[in-house]
């Protein structure tokens, strides 16, 4: 041991232990690049499952305004109306806009669903006389 001392004493270099503070800084910053990375993947795949279930829950009330019209067997009146939709603990609502076409048997039927005043899905269909 005494030896090393000696001659490293008589070299003038000292054998290095440990990282530099700008290799401890290199290494940091790309730890922080990555969990940022995953931070806002996370954040993302958070988004896309809420619009799932918007998506779902927003076909759920469309289609059964649709079936409920259809069900009824009368050709639907022209005009507007606004439908309150209970799914899943959540009040959607469901705005029906029906337009005559040119052939008299038909009508053209707009839904829109709505969460407050963000849409959430808008379906178009036609609804011919029974």
């Amino acid at each position: 041991m005494r030896a090393h001392v000696q001659r490293q004493a008589m070299t003038g270099r000292r054998s290095h232990r440990g990282f530099t503070l700008v290799e401890v800084l290199v290494a940091l910053s790309i730890v922080a690049t990555a969990l940022m990375a995953g931070l806002q993947a996370t954040g993302a795949l958070t988004r896309h499952a809420q619009r799932q279930s918007d998506m779902l829950l927003g076909q759920m009330c469309a289609e059964n305004e649709l079936i409920n019209m259809r069900l009824s067997r009368q050709m639907p009146g022209v005009g507007d109306t606004t439908v309150n939709c209970e799914q899943a603990g959540r009040t959607l609502t469901v705005a029906l806009a029906v337009r005559p076409t040119p052939n008299t048997n038909f009508r053209r039927v707009d839904v829109q669903v709505l969460d407050e005043k963000n849409p959430i899905l808008h379906i178009s269909t036609v609804v011919g006389r029974y």
